[in-house]
């Protein structure tokens, strides 16, 4: 990754907001491509040393992702994404939410709507994400529980994926 890469991850407490602003060195149907298909998202979503696996995935409006982050002792951390609003390679939200591996929600964990936008920056994508939380108490829950961390890692990772994927 080139050092002048954007990287922004912006907490807004008083509407309950995280955005993250991230460049990537690799075109916009790639990197869409690279957050839209379980095969990829499988090979970079969860933060090192943890991996991801896909139960179930249908991208589309009403369909949803059904995932577990696993960390190396073997322990599932399962996860929700329902798929709201599609406009292929420059946008999609999407409900996330804390679940089982039956997909039933956990209520005791924040759920909060993603508001995903691609652009193209040349020959870089850049690609902004707003998370908006029913709360300041959810939107401190996530933070606290590693968020900024985990993605950090977690799009380490996906530069790495691009990069091969583009030799």
């Amino acid at each position: 990754m080139k050092t002048t890469m954007q990287f922004d991850f912006i907490v807004d407490k008083e509407k309950n907001t995280i955005t993250v602003k991230r460049e990537f060195a690799a075109d916009r149907q790639l990197v869409w491509d690279a957050y839209t298909k379980s095969d990829l998202l499988d090979q970079w979503w969860a933060p090192k040393p943890f991996t991801t696996k896909t139960k179930s995935m249908d991208f589309r409006e009403g369909g949803h992702w059904l995932y577990c982050m696993i960390d190396p002792d073997g322990k599932e951390y399962w996860g929700r994404m329902d798929y709201k609003k599609v406009n292929p390679t420059e946008s999609y939200a999407a409900l996330d939410a804390f679940c089982d591996e039956n997909g039933e929600i956990n209520p005791q964990l924040p759920r909060a709507p993603w508001d995903a936008r691609f652009k193209d920056l040349g020959e870089n994508t850049l690609v902004e994400t707003v998370v908006t939380y029913n709360s300041l108490a959810d939107l401190e829950t996530v933070i606290n529980m590693g968020m900024k961390e985990g993605l950090t890692s977690a799009l380490e990772n996906l530069d790495a994926l691009l990069a091969s994927l583009k030799k």
